[in-house]
């Protein structure tokens, strides 16, 4: 479902990539329009072939099997690449538009550019606007989608020639009920978090980009600040609550073989580490710097919770994937 999700996405994207290299046409290569085309069949041939074959444990032509997933899964952590490549180039060129004179703008977007003339390339359209702000705003769907992929085929690439044993691992059907007391509480807590935080993040975004005030610019971040260093300590004292239950309610753990739960975990740990590297770097900038202020206070209490909240939130989900069921 999160696949179908992202893939959904990324081939709106890559619509919107068509449309606005379209516009280019005469000052463009023609494989940067036919890219986006071949990349949009990709997606669309290698979601069919994750829902129909997921699952499967493959016992025949090995090598071969092998050899087209792993080759699946580096298309993956190319596409990857290249998309995490386009956004930083992108965000760099709008930084350069701000800071720079517009000759030196143009001059330096002129260098990459087939034609002479830089005003053919120019995007003056409204179409042409929307096609460009639009591709840009799905590249996380797209850097998304090819992790999630590359997850999959990584799983399906350990499973080749695995035996499961039947009788040793039972299949644990889950049942949801909507208005059940604690799911349904869940549910409504959840989605709460989730508006209150893209409202918080939209009305930051309007106050430090279209504000020249520093007072506002300062309420802006502080309320930033307030609103996730609330969220990170609810989502602490979950996670301890989460481990204290599984304390009481004890279950024999499972330590058989299982490529999916090694993979989860290696990207959990692996995911971890990036926000410990920036919150770490945060901690000294902050210890380092002067004056200090409210809003140094506040991004060092966010920085000490982040380290916390995620330290907590993987010793509660590690623990939980290796509880055997009921």
């Amino acid at each position: 479902g999160g696949l179908i999700l992202f893939a959904i996405f990324s081939l709106v994207m890559d619509v919107f990539k068509i449309g606005y290299y379209s516009s280019f046409y005469s000052c463009l290569s023609a494989i940067k329009i036919i890219y986006p085309i071949v990349q949009a069949i990709f997606v669309v041939v290698q979601t069919y072939f994750l829902w129909v074959s997921a699952k499967d444990c493959i016992h025949v032509h090995l090598n071969v099997t092998r050899c087209g997933l792993m080759l699946t899964l580096t298309t993956n952590l190319a596409v990857w690449m290249s998309a995490v490549t386009d956004e930083s180039v992108h965000k760099a060129h709008s930084k350069l538009k701000k800071n720079m004179t517009e000759e030196i703008f143009r001059w330096l977007l002129k260098v990459g550019m087939r034609s002479s003339s830089v005003d053919e390339c120019n995007c003056n359209s409204q179409i042409c606007q929307i096609f460009k702000n639009g591709y840009f705003w799905l590249y996380p769907f797209n850097i998304e989608y090819s992790l999630f992929a590359s997850a999959m085929v990584y799983v399906m690439w350990k499973n080749v020639g695995r035996f499961i044993d039947h009788h040793s691992h039972h299949i644990q059907r889950l049942k949801f009920r909507l208005f059940r007391r604690t799911f349904f509480v869940g549910i409504m807590l959840g989605l709460i978090i989730l508006v209150s935080g893209l409202g918080v993040l939209i009305l930051y975004e309007v106050q430090v980009n279209s504000s020249t005030e520093s007072s506002k610019k300062s309420q802006a971040l502080t309320m930033y600040y307030i609103f996730n260093i609330v969220c990170l300590s609810l989502m602490s004292l979950v996670c301890i609550g989460g481990s204290v239950i599984y304390r009481f309610d004890k279950r024999d753990m499972d330590r058989h073989k299982n490529p999916t739960r090694t993979l989860d975990v290696a990207l959990l740990m692996g995911a971890a580490l990036g926000q410990y590297a920036i919150s770490y770097y945060s901690i000294v900038a902050i210890v380092a710097s002067t004056p200090r202020d409210t809003i140094s206070a506040l991004n060092l209490t966010y920085a000490l919770l982040m380290i916390a909240q995620h330290t907590f939130q993987n010793i509660f989900i590690i623990e939980g994937l290796h509880r055997q069921p009921p």
